[in-house]
């Protein structure tokens, strides 16, 4: 589990909690199912206008890689490709056929497949760096769902107050056409129930934004960051497979492969 986004939505909802409650506040103030059915379920019904429902459908696929940890050895992807370019160089490309079996990572096996088969090295990057794109398509409309909601969670939170305003003011006003006795007690009385219920109905505007800064935003983020990551291994394996099947020298394949490798990491490594 990435303890990074679990930690981060329980200090956000922490942090706020400690202003309620700092300014004698009570949460129960703050607790309304139908702010919350207007907001969330607003939000969703503008995202499925705005999507496929095939997209939508993995929208909890996609909200559980926010909350996993996938560690990502970059050195030791840069190894195993070092140990297929010494296997090649010595015994032909062909002879990494027996091994493809037990290569874990898909990419790198289909990689490794191709170039067995590949005699142009031209066709062979630009099949690389094709899946790679499509790869790179796909991560983008995960992460732009979640941006999309986070637009549109603070538009209906502010569609929510306007709602509940209208209708308290229009409460109000047929009360006061009423005509009831006690005109000043009633009006007072009144203003209260008004202003208490402006409150009520700002909720939801505290729900949208809550929503949209806490939550589909910073998950938008937080996906973006792991596709990038993602991302950038691929493109090591890219390289790798390139050097492979051109049979270049393990020790140049290593430093060219390292230059991907933070700095700071490639020292600790030495």
């Amino acid at each position: 589990m990435d303890l990074g986004t679990a930690l981060g939505l329980l200090l956000g909802l922490g942090f706020i909690t400690i202003g309620i409650l700092s300014n004698h506040g009570d949460l129960r103030w703050f607790l309304d199912l139908d702010a919350i059915v207007v907001v969330l379920g607003g939000t969703f019904a503008a995202t499925l206008v705005n999507y496929p429902l095939k997209n939508i459908s993995n929208i909890f696929k996609v909200l559980g890689q926010a909350f996993t940890q996938e560690e990502i050895g970059h050195q030791e992807v840069i190894e195993e490709l070092v140990i297929k370019a010494e296997l090649a160089r010595k015994k032909g490309i062909t002879a990494l056929e027996t091994d493809l079996d037990k290569v874990s990572d898909n990419f790198l096996r289909d990689g490794l497949e191709l170039a067995i088969n590949e005699k142009d090295p031209l066709r062979l990057r630009n099949y690389l760096e094709l899946e790679l794109s499509n790869m790179d398509r796909r991560h983008s409309l995960g992460q732009e769902i979640f941006l999309y909601m986070g637009a549109y969670a603070p538009a209906f939170g502010m569609l929510g107050t306007v709602l509940g305003l209208i209708i308290m003011m229009t409460h109000f006003s047929a009360s006061e056409s009423g005509g009831a006795i006690g005109v000043e007690f009633d009006v007072a009385k009144k203003f209260a129930e008004l202003l208490g219920g402006m409150g009520l109905a700002l909720i939801t505007t505290f729900y949208g934004v809550l929503l949209s800064n806490l939550v589909f935003l910073p998950l938008a983020g937080k996906l973006k960051r792991k596709s990038e990551e993602e991302l950038m291994v691929k493109d090591i394996i890219v390289e790798g497979i390139i050097g492979i099947h051109a049979k270049d020298h393990p020790i140049i394949l290593r430093e060219r492969l390292m230059t991907f490798v933070p700095q700071s990491k490639r020292k600790q490594k030495d």
